[in-house]
């Protein structure tokens, strides 16, 4: 009795955040689950989605600074105004260096 070769289908691989595809170099592993890939900008959004939750836990006088931050974001992008042809680049610029 033969066993018949299976069929092994490569695919793209795919954020398992955003689910958009990516190349493998361009995915972040998780060390004990290297099958699960999340892309670059999904990495950054639970960083500070995991530094919101410590703030919660741990409040003091940066916690709220940081929070003002979270809060001007979260209308700026409510607004759409990151998506201005000017203010938006510097939104994005200046949004890469907060915390």
């Amino acid at each position: 009795m033969t066993v018949a070769p299976e069929s092994v289908q490569q695919s793209t691989p795919v954020c398992w955040c955003c689910a958009r595809e990516f190349d493998d170099r361009d995915l972040v592993r998780l060390g004990a689950h290297p099958e699960v890939g999340v892309c670059l900008g999904c990495a950054r959004f639970l960083q500070r989605k995991a530094e919101e939750r410590e703030d919660q836990l741990r409040p003091s006088r940066g916690t709220r600074l940081r929070e003002v931050v979270r809060s001007a974001r979260e209308w700026v992008i409510g607004h759409r105004r990151h998506d201005l042809p000017v203010i938006g680049g510097l939104l994005r610029r200046i949004d890469r260096r907060l915390p």
